[in-house]
């Protein structure tokens, strides 16, 4: 790939990762009856459970997707003590974001097809973590920089779904539970189709 088009690409990456982690940040100030997800029952609005973990998955997601672009600058990587740094906040972030997350998926509205399909996003960016760190703890560098692009895929979720959701009720008049059912699978898989045809092109690049 063109070297001006990645930094394109990845300039454009910050400037979404930057808004959707600040989008998150801004319902740290929000409470139940301050415009905090109206359309929420009233039983989890109230429910210190879910609260605590919507603030920790939205807090520590947020981290995550700004700490993780960031690991994109080859700059950067050569700092090796910053790089370490950061990915230790990422995989810590994941780790509490990511379970959170979990827990949130149980509760998620638009039924079975919505719950599984968040569900499965939330073991899938934990899963795809581990494996990043657990390559990198064998020094399987090239590994570790594979299973790092899957997990920051999935944690572009946050970014789709705050691009796709919108689209699907202002654009294509869905209503918000059908639009949700959809999203819910919609945020994450093609993240992880794009990013593997990425991972499988640049091997093919190299052995050419």
């Amino acid at each position: 790939m063109n070297k001006r088009i990645k930094i394109i690409l990845w300039s454009l990456l910050v400037i979404l990762s930057i808004s959707v982690a600040g989008y998150a940040f801004a319902y740290l100030s929000f409470t139940p009856d301050r415009g905090f997800p109206a359309q929420k029952p009233e039983a989890l609005r109230t429910s210190v459970f879910w609260l605590l973990a919507f603030y920790t998955h939205i807090s520590f997601g947020g981290i995550a997707l700004l700490t993780g672009v960031f690991q994109f600058s080859e700059k950067l990587r050569k700092r090796m003590a910053l790089h370490r740094t950061l990915g230790k906040i990422y995989l810590i972030s994941i780790l509490l974001g990511g379970v959170a997350g979990f827990i949130l998926s149980l509760f998620a509205e638009g039924g079975i097809i919505a719950k599984v399909g968040f569900n499965l996003l939330a073991v899938t960016w934990l899963l795809t973590s581990w494996l990043a760190y657990s390559s990198i703890r064998n020094r399987d560098i090239e590994a570790h920089r594979k299973w790092m692009l899957r997990s920051y895929a999935a944690c572009c979720a946050a970014i789709s779904l705050r691009l796709i959701l919108p689209f699907e009720l202002a654009a294509l008049h869905m209503d918000f539970t059908t639009a949700y059912q959809i999203v819910a699978w919609a945020c994450w898989v093609p993240n992880m189709i794009v990013i593997e045809m990425y991972i499988r092109i640049q091997k093919q690049v190299q052995l050419a």
